[in-house]
């Protein structure tokens, strides 16, 4: 059976982060992922994940500057001090917590940037973090995003990010496979995730067009998680959706998978 974690950067946002906790264990989730938990202490958020009795499965590594549009460092030329520095905060947190990985954004193509530039950064960086988190047995992931949501993101393919892992060359660089993202760039759900199951080790999920929870556009999750237990997969599926209303009122598609 499929396992969902809470995604509380999207879901319960009616109450204060550190409350979004206890309203996803109540909702019946084991585990939880986020955006970023730099707002607070490493203390806090692990008391809040404890006191609910929530796994911390996934966030992502300092992303630059978030408020004026900036969307990860991991392939910024230039910038490579100021993402080890993201990578050494993130894993400070990642061990507090407990959590076994972190997404490390690539970032935005600015208009006129050498690709070739930003591709040897990314390698270089990614190569950095994988070895500063083999230290303590944590994976880093790298995600496909969507060119809509997030225009000029460098990494919009799924085989694009199985090549860059394939040249990094190291054990514990993974996929974050997001199923919303790859449905609204390639489609093929099924097949790609059948072909690229060993490099996954993490899913996220949300209907298209919208954003929001399954049952509200195209996408047939009921086959697709069908699918992947059918598959094999044993990682964690994130909800990395905007609910139509209030959170607990649209997770009549998570019921059957609950507790």
């Amino acid at each position: 059976m499929p396992k969902f974690a809470a995604n509380l950067s999207m879901m319960f946002t009616d109450a204060p982060f550190l409350q979004r906790f206890e309203r996803a264990a109540v909702a019946g989730f084991r585990a939880v992922e986020f955006l970023f938990p730099y707002d607070y202490s490493p203390g806090e958020v692990t008391q809040a994940a404890r006191a609910a009795g929530l796994e911390v499965v996934l966030f992502n590594t300092v992303p630059g500057d978030w408020a004026k549009g900036e969307r990860g460092l991991a392939a910024q030329p230039g910038r490579e001090a100021e993402f080890r520095a993201g990578v050494a905060k993130a894993l400070e947190y990642a061990d507090a917590l407990g959590c076994r990985q972190i997404h490390a954004m690539a970032g935005l193509v600015a208009e006129g940037a050498d690709r070739e530039a930003m591709r040897a950064t990314y390698l270089e960086n990614l190569r950095h973090a994988a070895e500063a988190a083999a230290k303590t047995g944590i994976t880093v992931l790298i995600e496909p995003i969507n060119a809509r949501d997030i225009p000029g993101f460098f990494l919009n393919h799924t085989e694009e990010a199985a090549s860059i892992i394939a040249e990094v060359a190291a054990p514990n660089l993974k996929i974050q496979f997001d199923i919303y993202h790859r449905q609204i760039m390639q489609g093929d759900l099924t097949p790609a995730i059948e072909k690229h199951l060993p490099l996954i080790a993490h899913m996220q999920l949300a209907d298209t067009p919208g954003r929001h929870e399954p049952g509200t556009g195209e996408i047939n999750y009921p086959f697709l998680f069908e699918a992947i237990d059918r598959l094999g997969y044993q990682g964690w599926i994130g909800c990395e959706y905007r609910p139509k209303g209030e959170t607990e009122a649209g997770l009549g598609w998570f019921q059957p998978y609950r507790g």
